[in-house]
């Protein structure tokens, strides 16, 4: 922290660790590495992802006991939610929001719904100032082409403004870390920063050293398949620090920088992803004049067809539970002939008949389980719709000077030269 009573600054640092105990290559040396970064580098705030293991958190907190004083790990899901902050400065209060998609439990092998994915927040006082400290990691890509968790990505996306907007209102300034699994130009990132005015450190400072266009999972990061980054073959930019002032703060980045991939006298890097650091500066607030930010209208009514794509896979599994209740009674069907015929042999054999009411009993089951949770999906993806249709029809008027239809008046036409929105409410 600067000595300046008017002027602070924070070196923020932010990594995915990679840490699957077991199956991330070297993961007790990666952190013992990782440890010893930080020790050395003393960074003012440290924000961690996929440190799934407890344990490892507890290795790195006596490790930092000197250099990074206050701690706090976030405890959700099955396995944790992987999210850890290591601060210079005290840490006044936290709290957890678990998002309300995450992927699906059938899809073990990708792991994202066991680990309970949220964002954590921390309230830290900075000399004068209070910062709220963000902390978070969406739901992977896996795949650009066929990408079955976009509609999850982007919900997680819109809860993750809301919740910033709702919690940092009396905040002087505000700092998001973390592996937001995005594209800069992704929907859902275009969501986060016009809805809640943060600003990318890669893009706001001058001074910046690191991958080629910020990327943070390289081709040449030995831990990297080259399939992974497919279409992008140098690799791509998922990582982010951002930030923001208040009324009464001005924040600025002057500095940023990322590692390379190779980390010198070591083997191997940190971790499959690059780390990220940003000298970000706060001084007073210098009045400016006001204006209306256009940008925040430039949304995508693409957002719109994920509830067909929800809608659907609930039809299916109800379709497979009815075949499966068919089956169950052609079954009972067959049972009920020797009643029927006054004493004739099962036409069935014993064993047969078991396995297939017992196969009948699973479908029936994994149906019903589905359906539940597919009818929890849509209704997510429901309300993001409603709360999307809300926000855009208030910038609307913000914009146009025109005021919402009221509940009773009739069909309002739009303003000369205008198309009506894909998001008008009457629609």
């Amino acid at each position: 922290q600067n000595n300046n009573f008017n002027t602070a600054s924070v070196r923020v640092f932010s990594l995915n660790c990679w840490g699957i105990r077991y199956l991330s290559k070297h993961c007790p040396q990666r952190y013992a590495m990782i440890g010893d970064l930080l020790s050395k580098e003393e960074h003012d705030i440290v924000l961690l992802q996929e440190v799934w293991s407890e344990k490892d958190f507890l290795n790195l907190k006596k490790k930092l006991a000197c250099s990074h004083p206050h701690c706090h790990y976030f405890k959700s899901g099955v396995i944790g939610s992987g999210l850890a902050i290591f601060c210079k400065h005290r840490i006044h209060d936290t709290f957890l929001y678990r998002y309300s998609l995450n992927g699906y439990p059938y899809m073990a092998h990708h792991g994202d719904w066991f680990g309970g994915k949220a964002v954590g927040m921390a309230v830290i006082k900075i000399g004068s100032m209070t910062a709220n400290v963000y902390v978070t990691h969406l739901h992977a890509e896996y795949c650009r082409e066929k990408d079955s968790y976009l509609p999850h990505r982007v919900v997680q996306a819109w809860e993750l403004q809301q919740f910033i907007r709702h919690t940092s209102a009396g905040a002087d300034v505000v700092i998001v870390g973390g592996d937001l699994n995005m594209h800069p130009q992704d929907l859902g990132n275009r969501l986060l920063r016009a809805y809640t005015g943060l600003r990318d450190s890669y893009l706001e400072t001058a001074n910046f050293d690191g991958c080629e266009d910020g990327m943070t999972l390289i081709a040449d990061n030995p831990f990297i398949s080259k399939k992974e980054l497919v279409p992008f073959e140098k690799g791509i930019r998922i990582d982010y620090i951002l930030f923001k002032g208040s009324s009464k703060t001005d924040m600025h980045c002057d500095s940023m920088s990322t590692t390379k991939g190779s980390i010198p006298d070591h083997p191997f890097p940190y971790s499959d992803h690059e780390a990220l650091t940003a000298e970000l500066r706060m001084e007073p607030h210098t009045p400016t004049e006001p204006g209306h930010d256009k940008k925040s209208m430039d949304q995508d009514s693409g957002t719109l067809m994920f509830l067909c794509g929800a809608s659907m896979m609930r039809y299916t599994a109800t379709r497979t539970g009815i075949m499966g209740l068919a089956l169950l009674f052609l079954e009972l069907a067959i049972a009920a002939v020797p009643w029927l015929a006054l004493g004739a042999e099962q036409p069935f054999p014993r064993t047969s008949f078991y396995l297939l009411a017992a196969l009948c009993c699973a479908i029936l089951l994994t149906t019903f389980l589905l359906y539940i949770f597919y009818t929890m999906e849509l209704k997510s993806l429901q309300g993001a719709e409603d709360q999307m249709r809300l926000a855009v029809g208030s910038l609307q008027e913000k914009l146009r000077g025109f005021p919402l239809p009221q509940p009773y008046s009739t069909h309002r036409k739009p303003p000369e030269g205008q198309e009506p929105s894909a998001f008008d409410p009457e629609e």
